[in-house]
């Protein structure tokens, strides 16, 4: 079997290596395993954080533990798509979750914005291994109960504050998506967004007419001088947040005086 072609994800069987740590376990025949699942799952975590999530693959991974890609499968059968399910898994169940409880609710939203925030910084290969079909394993519940609970007292049905929850996250992995975008570029090249901008000024103010373009040359300007060139995470993320936050506080408030 090559390697990254196994013969076929089982979600029951990735389902059960997921909770490994959690079920009874079975008797195993032949010779003692030299590596786990664990020292598989965080050498790929590693190998994500240091080079991108394509540097993973059933070889590199092989390298990194010192054995051969065909013994990867013995732990991961399912290849690099079920490796991902526990590589995501595992960051979740290993996040910190401080207490929520006597924030007020704007507070602990904003704390559970701020915590996938900074999960992406860490790992910026979840924001490409985000999926619709999530693995179910301790991790992705864990933080799903955690998350959940910072709108609690809101008066919000179950579909809600699933939506709700939904609504809070995608914000936070599109800003993550574009403040990576913006290190990317920035890595390769040698000019910083001031400079860049700079290089460009003396063309724009010629071909670019003000009178034309009032609010565009205006607003650019504006922004630009602001944020030191055209875009700025923090700026953006602090914004939008709070946008957000306004929007979910008109619908707390109409089921607060909801007959």
């Amino acid at each position: 079997m090559p390697p990254n072609k196994p013969a076929g994800t089982d979600p029951a069987r990735t389902l059960a290596l997921l909770w490994r740590h959690s079920l009874e376990p079975s008797p195993t025949r032949g010779p003692r395993q030299s590596l786990t699942a664990d020292q598989v799952v965080d050498a790929a975590i590693a190998l994500a954080d240091e080079q991108g999530l394509d540097a993973v693959t059933v070889r590199s991974v092989a390298a990194a533990v010192g054995t051969s890609p065909m013994s990867i499968y013995t732990y991961v059968p399912g290849g690099k798509s079920e490796l991902l399910e526990l590589m995501i898994d595992a960051v979740y169940v290993r996040a910190e979750r401080p207490a929520l409880e006597k924030l007020g609710w704007r507070k602990r939203i904003m704390a559970i914005a701020n915590q996938n925030r900074a999960l992406y910084a860490a790992h910026p290969w979840l924001i490409l291994a985000s999926t619709s079909r999530p693995p179910l394993g301790p991790g992705v519940i864990a933080k799903y109960e955690y998350e959940l609970a910072a709108f609690d007292g809101l008066g919000l049905s179950d579909i809600e504050l699933d939506s709700a929850l939904t609504f809070v996250l995608g914000f936070v992995a599109a800003n993550a998506r574009s403040a990576a975008d913006a290190a990317a570029l920035a890595s390769t090249t040698t000019l910083t967004d001031e400079q860049w901008w700079e290089r460009q000024a003396g063309i724009l103010s010629r071909v670019v007419d003000p009178t034309k373009y009032p609010r565009a040359t205006r607003v650019g300007q504006a922004a630009g001088a602001a944020q030191g060139g055209a875009y700025d995470a923090e700026t953006a993320y602090r914004f939008g947040m709070e946008r957000v936050l306004d929007g979910l506080g008109e619908l707390v408030e109409r089921r607060k005086n909801a007959p």
